[in-house]
C-alpha cells in the first residue's frame, strides 16, 4: 500500500440472507482526494458507507486506513481515528439548540487530544463551525431547538457535526438529498475549500452536476458490485453505467 493512500478497501462484500449487498469492491483513496459513489437506488452505496465506518460488519474483505487493518472495528473507535461521517437520515438533538449539538462532538476524545488541552469556549467554537457551513452567526437560528430548523439547515448541522470531530476523512451520505439548488449553491464553494485544504472526502450522491465539481474520481455500483472507477467524465460515459443507472435517473448537465 503506497503510503499515500489513506483509505483502501479490499474484495468487500455483504450479505443479508441471500441478498449479496456489497459484492467483492476493492478501491483506494489517496491522502486529500475526493472520491464520488454513484449508482441507482438499491446499488449497494450506503452499506458500503457502513461497512467502511464500522456501522456493518463485513461479511468478506477488508478495510483498511493509514495503513492498519479497521475491519470490524466500532464506529467510535473508528471515529476516534480521523472517519467522521455524515448520514443520510440525520437525526439532531431535537429539543437542544442548534448551537448545542456541536458540543458532543467537539468534546470526543479526537477533538479533545487535537486540541492539546486547549478547549477554548466551546460554545464559541459551535457557533464558529456553525458559521462556517452557512448558518448565520448574528441571526437566532443557531439558538433555536434544532427539531425546529427546515432540512437545509439540519443537512448542514450534520456537516458540522462532522468537521466538530476534527477528521482527516470526512464521509458524506448524501448531503445534498432534499437541499434546495441554492442552498447546494451555498454548501459547494465550502467543500471545495475542504477539498483543497488537503480533506480527504467521499461523497455519496446522486446530484452528479453538483458532485462533480468537488470530486476527482468516482465509481459506480449496481447491484453490490463496482461496474466503474476512474475520472467523473470517464465514468458517465461507460456504456454500463449509462444503461444501469444513467438510463434511469435524471442528471442534468453530468
Amino acid at each position: 500500500m503506497s503510503q499515500d493512500t489513506i483509505i483502501k478497501v479490499a474484495g468487500l462484500s455483504k450479505n443479508f440472507g441471500g441478498v449479496k449487498a456489497v459484492n467483492g469492491v476493492s478501491f483506494e483513496l489517496k491522502r486529500g482526494e475526493a472520491l464520488g459513489i454513484i449508482g441507482p437506488n438499491g446499488s449497494g452505496k450506503s452499506t458500503m458507507i457502513n461497512l467502511i465506518t464500522g456501522f456493518v460488519k463485513p461479511s468478506s474483505g477488508k478495510v483498511f486506513y493509514n495503513g492498519r487493518d479497521i475491519t470490524g472495528l466500532s464506529p467510535d473507535k473508528i471515529v476516534n481515528l480521523g472517519i467522521a461521517r455524515s448520514f443520510q437520515m440525520a437525526k439532531p438533538f431535537y429539543n437542544m439548540p442548534v448551537y448545542k449539538n456541536l458540543i458532543i462532538p467537539l468534546f470526543s476524545p479526537r477533538a479533545r487530544k487535537l486540541a492539546g488541552g486547549r478547549h477554548g469556549d466551546r460554545d464559541e467554537s459551535a457557533i464558529h463551525l456553525l458559521e462556517e457551513v452557512g448558518f448565520e452567526r448574528d441571526s437566532h437560528i443557531p439558538y433555536k431547538p434544532a427539531g425546529s430548523l427546515p432540512h437545509g439547515y439540519v443537512k448542514r448541522l450534520e456537516l458540522a457535526r462532522c468537521l466538530a470531530l476534527e477528521p482527516d476523512v470526512i464521509i458524506l451520505d448524501e448531503l445534498f438529498s432534499g437541499m434546495s439548488m441554492s442552498e447546494v449553491a451555498g454548501i459547494l464553494p465550502f467543500l471545495e475549500r475542504l477539498r483543497d485544504e488537503g480533506k480527504t472526502l467521499i461523497m455519496v450522491e446522486h446530484r452528479l452536476r453538483e458532485l462533480f465539481r468537488v470530486v476527482d474520481k468516482a465509481i459506480c455500483l449496481n447491484f453490490g458490485e463496482k461496474i466503474a472507477e476512474g475520472a467523473p467524465e470517464e465514468v458517465v460515459q461507460n456504456e454500463e453505467v449509462k444503461k444501469s443507472y444513467l438510463g434511469s435517473e435524471v442528471v442534468s448537465g453530468a
